[in-house]
């Protein structure tokens, strides 16, 4: 990436993984440098519920699931009551031994429909943030934090970015959050999962504002324009970033010494073949998710690729813009998520969105049908206290780290993800990724550890090995660590 400095925060999804392996891994946390940092973490809206409290304003998310949207007809008003809970969530992650935590800060809780900040908001954070500190935890905070305030003509009308100063806002936004937290926070990701989002906004509608047009959208959609506004979106999302990557830079990181940049969705492709049409179908995948957002950022355009299928659906950028953008991360975060295998799909003539420019066939292993445009049941729907597989999964990604690193990759934490149940975007309480389960049905949201969160615990507090302890020994602490 050329000046750009290049480490990677990967916040990898604890999936449920059914065929794990329990094997011994042989690799201990003094095997990673001791800079290297081995964290958790959760996002303001899915954890904190208190939706109504203290002068927030409805988000986004509040109206999109209060129309019923979610698939168990959920909402995150509850969610793990984080906002009530916080110190006893804290003293957890102490307990855990986290180096550090990944959070969010809502924007329709810090500035609700003004510039004014709340102040109450301020210092509930600040006494957050203080108790992270004193715990031994860095904050690391991402934009997932962004669900913005409904009242905002910024995210009803993100296409419309030029006429209602959608960048302006967010900058100024981002703007309290260094000025009041900076100190605080060593790292900062300005937006959190860009590519992802934007498709699952305005393509198939299936985040707000659900945005869409037919053949394309997961429910029937009365607005949008799937083959044109995942596209203006998307430009208008990386003009913010950059937009608050400069700020940053300029008026607060001399002082502050912190780190920005930002997070994208990833999974892995391989060739389904070695045929010339799968090659290039592979890498054509790549430069759609990854390159959409990153080749921007670091090269000051879109991949050629994206030029040539999406056509005049693709806004340029200006050379100011181009300018602007280029360069603007000190890290890149990765959210690794699964692999697929890819196979070429002839370009379709007519209407087209995303996943049509994109041309290929994605699946699970090379004889299954073609994956979705969305993999779902990530988490286990089963909120089981045993979870050896989750271990195994964690423990094999963190074997794979070191190694990558050993061959001279540039890694310096890995976040999992995540530190207990939350409300889920896409499944709200019907999928569980937590090191730590939350008993949703208990008045309390009694937090309980899973076999995960003590495994976890001992390697990086007792620099254990990634062995698997006895399953029962291991369940009888567990079971122990409850708040």
């Amino acid at each position: 990436m050329g000046a750009v400095t290049a480490f990677f925060y990967l916040l990898l999804l604890s999936l449920w993984v059914q065929d794990a392996t329990a094997a011994d891994l042989g690799f201990t946390r003094s095997d990673f440098p001791r800079e290297f940092v081995f964290g958790s973490g959760t996002s303001a809206y899915q954890y904190e519920g208190a939706v109504a409290e203290d002068g927030r304003s409805p988000s986004c998310w509040d109206t999109f699931t209060h129309a019923g949207k979610m698939s168990d007809q959920s909402t995150g008003d509850v969610a793990a009551d984080g906002y009530h809970k916080y110190m006893e969530d804290v003293k957890l992650m102490s307990e855990t031994g986290l180096e550090a935590y990944r959070f969010s800060i809502s924007w329709s809780r810090l500035i609700p429909s003004t510039e004014t900040i709340m102040t109450f908001i301020r210092t509930n954070r600040f006494s957050f943030l203080s108790d992270l500190i004193v715990s031994g935890n860095f904050g690391f905070v991402d934009g997932r934090g962004a669900v913005n305030p409904k009242g905002l003509q910024y995210y009803n009308n993100l296409i419309d970015e030029l006429v209602n100063h959608g960048n302006e806002d967010f900058t100024a936004y981002a703007d309290v959050c260094f000025r009041e937290f900076g100190n605080r926070v060593a790292s900062w990701t300005t937006v959190n999962e860009p590519n992802i989002g934007i498709m699952a906004s305005y393509d198939i509608a299936i985040f707000p504002p659900g945005r869409c047009s037919d053949p394309f959208g997961a429910t029937k959609c009365t607005a949008g324009d799937s083959s044109v506004e995942p596209y203006i979106a998307a430009h208008n999302t990386l003009m913010a970033h950059a937009s608050v990557v400069r700020l940053y830079r300029q008026k607060y990181q001399p002082m502050q010494k912190g780190i920005i940049g930002i997070n994208i969705y990833s999974y892995w492709s391989y060739p389904q073949s070695n045929a010339t049409t799968d090659l290039e179908a592979t890498q054509r995948c790549k430069d759609f998710l990854y390159g959409w957002i990153l080749e921007p950022l670091v090269f000051g355009d879109y991949p050629q690729v994206m030029k040539t299928n999406v056509g005049s659906r693709l806004p340029p950028f200006t050379k100011v813009q181009s300018e602007l953008i280029k360069g603007s991360l000190d890290f890149l975060g990765i959210n690794h998520y699964f692999s697929v295998y890819v196979n070429d799909h002839p370009l379709d003539t007519g209407v087209r969105d995303y996943k049509a420019d994109m041309s290929v066939n994605s699946r699970g292993n090379r004889t299954g049908p073609p994956a979705g445009k969305f993999v779902s049941g990530m988490g286990s729907a089963d909120d089981t206290l045993d979870d050896t597989g989750r271990i195994g999964y964690l423990s094999s990604y963190m074997e794979s780290t070191l190694k990558a690193m050993r061959n001279g990759a540039n890694v310096r934490g890995y976040f999992a993800w995540a530190f207990m149940d939350l409300f889920e975007l896409l499944s709200g309480y019907q999928s569980r990724y937590g090191l730590y389960r939350v008993d949703f049905a208990n008045e309390r949201l009694r937090r309980q550890a899973r076999l995960s969160a003590r495994w976890y615990s001992g390697f990086l507090k007792h620099n254990g090995t990634s062995a698997l302890a006895p399953r029962t020994t291991q369940m009888n602490q567990a079971l122990n660590l409850v708040s």
